[in-house]
């Protein structure tokens, strides 16, 4: 027997939809479950090649600041889908977030970020860039209050930071690892 879900009634609806399944495993016995549904997103972390550095995004994250007092995260620039394609949203999202134009994006996979509970999938992505790439000073959209700050870091600190144990955000901890595993070279000498 194949679980199947046998209900789902929304409980809430706004950015998030917060909903409760009733399924039925594949023992025949029955669960309930719960979904959160905000839609899919991408994640990418922009690097410069020349100068061994990559860009990400330091902004306020309420739920880190609930569970562990954490005003903010470093990340990488990510975002929701709008409209168009994951590739087409990547390069808006790290204009918006770190002022970046990004040319090349080499796709590192597509996972869901935590399947227990929630429906999105992320689009991840590697993209390399010039500090002559730089337009403007980020910060995030006008109008979303994301109040970014921008740091651009050397790879090797990155590096270093994820064999610590020190990235604290999946996203930017999985691209990280990408990199240093397609681009062995960058993080040399």
């Amino acid at each position: 027997m194949k679980a199947e879900i046998l209900s789902l009634r929304f409980i809430h609806e706004g950015w998030s939809k917060f909903g409760l399944a009733k399924v039925r495993l594949a023992d025949g016995s029955e669960a309930e479950r719960e979904i959160e549904d905000h839609g899919n997103s991408v994640g990418i972390l922009p690097y410069d090649p020349e100068r061994r550095v990559a860009t990400l995004v330091r902004e306020l994250r309420v739920p880190a600041l609930y569970v562990a007092g954490a005003q903010t995260q470093m990340e990488a620039p990510a975002g929701l889908i709008d409209d168009g394609s994951p590739e087409e949203n990547a390069r808006r999202e790290v204009l918006e977030e770190a002022g970046i134009r990004l040319r090349d994006l080499e796709p590192v996979g597509t996972t869901y970020s935590c399947a227990g509970i929630s429906t999105e999938q992320i689009h991840l992505f590697l993209a390399p860039y010039r500090a002559a790439d730089r337009e403007t000073k980020g910060g995030g959209a006008e109008g979303e209050h994301e109040n970014i700050k921008v740091l651009e870091l050397p790879l090797s600190a990155l590096a270093e930071m994820a064999d610590q144990g020190r990235l604290t955000d999946l996203k930017t901890l999985t691209l990280v690892l990408a990199l240093r595993a397609r681009h062995p070279d960058l993080f040399a000498g």
